[in-house]
């Protein structure tokens, strides 16, 4: 039997849908009031039968933080994805992201090793992949450096790390590190707020880029991994390198909105996350923008997804196209 978690975030959610569409039994963990009818919207998306294959789906309340759940979800189970985390790069946010990230993902090591679990597939970011000193080109093997890093990045790095230990301890593993994930359907968080923005038609765009890739390629890739015979890897998950002026203009023109013309400097980002500081002080909001996050948004970083391409013979799809599916969903969605 297989086990999900994080079914209800957007690789969880997909992941679910592409599982269900055999007669493979799937388990999911959701927290409490998680909401299951976004993972059935989700479904929609894909498939007139959607109420059908929703209910493919074995649902198990736990906490990754609560052991005697997970353990009970754990019964009878062969594979693991785990997809569950926390996304926050608010400093105030360090612990609950070390809570959930890191010791979330060691419960999962730890028992899946007690269980004997035959394979666990793990998604990361590559937001943990290293940097090069002589060179804006990066890939698996470059140097992790903490010193910059977003509070994020630093749990997700301890959280592979986990998966490691559990690696050598004798759990087979495979980590997904993806870029920025586009998918629809959760357009108040993560790469959703992308598409917020565009319609917001904002003249200014950040001055760099990053790497990208599709739901649907991360899911594919997922499976693939599982079911191989690779074991003690990392791969990158990226289609394409695109900076943010690119995926916003693009968005901005399918939503028909003039697209952002002005390059946001040095100066004027680290007078936003100045005042994004000050509002957050006085408001208690979450930050929206840090000074890392900042310092980010400047570099020029390209990743190379050489090593998924060859070892999957994978083509993955334009991101021109994902965006394109993903804005015409945004736009019945909120017109």
């Amino acid at each position: 039997m297989i086990l999900v978690t994080g079914g209800t975030g957007l690789v969880g959610s997909h992941l679910l849908f592409e599982l269900t569409k055999t007669n493979t039994v799937v388990r999911a963990i959701h927290r409490e009031h998680s909401d299951l009818k976004q993972v059935e919207k989700i479904f929609s998306y894909y498939t007139r039968n959607s109420q059908e294959q929703f209910n493919k789906i074995e649902w198990v309340l736990a906490d990754l933080n609560d052991v005697p759940a997970i353990d009970i979800a754990f019964e009878n189970i062969t594979h693991v994805y785990h997809c569950a985390a926390l996304i926050s790069f608010d400093p105030r946010n360090y612990d609950k992201l070390f809570k959930i990230n890191c010791e979330g993902t060691a419960n999962i090591v730890n028992i899946s090793l007690a269980k004997k679990v035959k394979k666990l597939a793990y998604i990361s970011s590559i937001a943990t992949i290293g940097q090069e000193i002589n060179s804006d080109t990066v890939n698996e093997d470059s140097d992790w450096n903490a010193k910059d890093a977003n509070v994020y990045a630093l749990t997700k790095h301890d959280a592979e790390i986990e998966v490691w230990r559990g690696s050598q301890e004798g759990l087979p593993s495979i980590i997904l590190n993806p870029g920025v994930i586009l998918g629809p359907g959760f357009w108040d968080s993560g790469s959703g707020t992308i598409f917020k923005t565009a319609a917001k038609g904002y003249a200014y765009y950040p001055p760099s880029g990053t790497g990208f890739i599709g739901v649907t390629d991360v899911v594919n890739l997922l499976i693939l991994g599982m079911n191989s015979e690779i074991n003690k890897e990392r791969y990158i998950a990226i289609a394409e390198n695109n900076t943010y002026k690119e995926i916003l203009c693009h968005i901005s023109k399918k939503l028909d909105l003039r697209p952002p013309n002005k390059e946001l400097k040095k100066w004027q980002l680290s007078f936003l996350w100045r005042l994004d500081w000050l509002a957050s002080f006085f408001s208690n909001k979450e930050r929206k923008l840090t000074k890392n996050s900042t310092k980010s948004l400047q570099e020029q970083k390209q990743y190379d997804n050489q090593k998924i391409k060859t070892a999957f013979s994978y083509t993955f799809e334009p991101i021109d196209k994902v965006l394109d599916f993903c804005t015409e969903h945004f736009k019945k969605e909120t017109s």
